[in-house]
Formats: structure tokens, C-alpha cells, sequence
């Protein structure tokens, strides 16, 4: 029963990375430069963020993934720029992802427009011989081995003000072959449209209690349209808490806790309501820290930065 419960997750997965190959987080209003490019420089400091998830732990073949980005503004903060590094590995592929990121900043009403690009490159790894399978002999599931790097570029738009932000972007704008080879489970990369909202109000007139709701929207080709919802309650800015929700897939929560001014850590918990999986794993978990490293010539910065 464990090998066929194995081999039907095993092709779900490979069907799923078929329809959307994009990393998902529920962090994800924290790792916004990983699929938004304008958002590069936009925290006023040397941003850096680090981000580990484990989804479906102690499922096996999984995926985990974890992101690095570093960005900064330049040039009398007009420009932003960033680096985003990603590496995930679900099943039988491996995926690491290498992109510098560009913003060239405008103000525009109350806030600031930014217009981004991303360029970079996909290393990706198949290696399905070693899968469980019912037929030893299938040709299918023998010395398919293949790694290519595919180069890309991606494009973002991202508004900002101190209470609220918007972005649309499109971080991997070339589909890519995977591979030619026509016994081979590899597909070719997705177009990804991304949709990102959020705000801050207060709850209390003090300003102890907050609100931070915040809203990420994946439409691709050949997968349902995707929305996350996150409301994050602020204690004096230095502690929160809150529910997410994932149409279609998933619920959850997240705390975090602000260790210093410009040090903070995140954890979050979701488990699929969809199907049955939470049978057999102990659901999806996250980790999050970002460091912000403020200029001399800044003597802090600008307000809390809840974006």
C-alpha cells in the first residue's frame, strides 16, 4: 500500500509541477522580491531575508525550498536593486534559480511606483530512475537523468505608500523546454501572472493594535487562478499573529516577533483541506528572517516598515 500511495503522489507531484512550478510560501508578503522585481530597494535599507519551507513533512518526495534575497536602493533612491536566489527540490526535480533584480522608482500620488526587471537563469535536474515503480523494467523510469540551464527574464510593477501597496509582475516571462526527450516526465515552464495586495490600519486609535491584511493572486495556464489571504494582527508593532487561507488548497497560520528594530523572525503552520494528504504528513511549515541594515546616513528607518 506504501509503494502505490507513493507512486500516485509521485505522479501528482509531476503533474502539479506541470501546471505551476512556482515555489509557494505563505510568507509570502515577507519574500516579495522573489516574484516581484519592482519591489527591489523599496525598505529604504540593505534588505536581507531568508526563507525555508517544508511542505508536507514527512511525505516522501516533498518539496522543501528555500529563498535568499538581499536588495537595496541606490542612486539617491531612485534604484533598487536586488539579488534572489532560490532552490527547490520536489520529487525527482531540483530547481535552483539565480536572478539579479532592477527597480527605477517614480512618485506617483500619495506613494511610489516602481518598475522592475528580473534576469537570471533556472538550473534544473531530473532524476526520476530511482522511483518506486510497479514495473522494474519500464523504460520510463530508467537512466532518465537530464539538467538544463535555461536562462529567463521577468518583469514587475509595484506601488507603494506608507499604508498600502499593489503589484503585478511576471518573473519568468520565456517558457523554457525542460527537455526534448519524449519519455521523459519533464515539462516546459509556465508563464506565471502574479497579483499582490496589501495594507495597515489600526485597530486601536493608540496605534497598539493593527491590522495587516494582505492578498497574493497566481494565475498560469493549465491550473485553477490561486489566492492567498493573510490578516496579520500587530501588537505594538513588535509582535504578530493571524490566519491564511489558500483557495483550493490550504489554511493556516503565522507568528512572528520583531527581535530587534531591524531583525525579525516569522513561523508559519498550513495543512491541506483539499485530499487527503494530512493522512499521511504532518503538514507544511516555514521559517522566516530578515535583517534590515540601516546607512549611517539614515538615522532609522522611515516609520515600522510593515511591507
Amino acid at each position: 500500500m506504501k509503494r502505490i500511495i507513493l507512486i500516485v503522489f509521485s505522479v501528482v507531484m509531476v503533474v502539479q509541477a506541470h501546471a505551476q512550478q512556482d515555489a509557494m510560501f505563505t510568507h509570502y508578503s515577507f519574500n516579495t522580491l522573489a516574484i516581484n522585481p519592482g519591489y527591489a530597494g523599496s525598505r529604504d535599507a540593505l534588505t536581507f531575508t531568508v526563507l525555508h519551507r517544508s511542505q508536507w513533512v514527512s511525505f516522501p518526495g516533498a518539496p522543501v525550498t528555500q529563498t535568499f534575497t538581499v536588495h537595496s536602493p541606490i542612486a539617491n533612491e531612485r534604484v533598487g536593486l536586488g539579488l534572489s536566489i532560490l532552490n527547490d527540490k520536489i520529487g525527482p526535480t531540483n530547481q535552483t534559480s539565480v536572478f539579479a533584480d532592477f527597480a527605477y522608482k517614480l512618485p506617483v500620488g500619495k506613494g511610489i511606483l516602481a518598475f522592475g526587471l528580473k534576469g537570471g537563469f533556472n538550473y534544473v535536474k531530473h532524476d526520476i530512475s530511482g522511483l518506486v515503480t510497479t514495473q522494474p523494467n519500464d523504460p520510463a523510469f530508467q537512466s532518465d537523468q537530464q539538467s538544463r540551464m535555461l536562462p529567463n527574464v521577468g518583469t514587475g510593477l509595484y506601488y507603494s505608500t506608507p499604508k498600502y501597496y499593489l503589484g503585478f509582475s511576471i518573473p519568468r516571462l520565456l517558457e523554457n523546454n525542460f527537455s526534448d526527450n519524449s519519455t521523459s516526465v519533464a515539462s516546459t515552464e509556465q508563464r506565471h501572472y502574479f497579483f499582490i495586495g496589501g495594507a495597515i490600519f489600526n485597530i486601536t486609535e493608540s496605534g497598539v493594535l493593527k491590522l495587516r491584511p494582505t492578498t497574493f493572486v497566481k494565475v498560469t495556464a493549465g491550473a485553477p487562478v490561486e489566492m492567498d489571504l493573510t490578516a496579520l494582527f500587530y501588537y505594538k508593532d513588535n509582535f504578530w499573529v493571524g490566519p491564511m487561507f489558500r483557495t483550493g488548497d490550504a489554511v493556516g497560520a503565522l507568528i512572528g516577533l520583531n527581535i530587534l528594530p531591524n531583525l525579525s523572525f516569522g513561523y508559519s503552520y498550513d495543512w491541506s483541506f483539499t485530499n487527503k494528504t494530512g493522512e499521511y504528513n504532518g503538514g507544511s511549515h516555514e521559517l522566516m528572517l530578515r535583517y534590515d541594515f540601516i546607512f549611517q546616513s539614515k538615522k532609522k528607518i522611515i516609520s515600522p516598515r510593515y511591507f
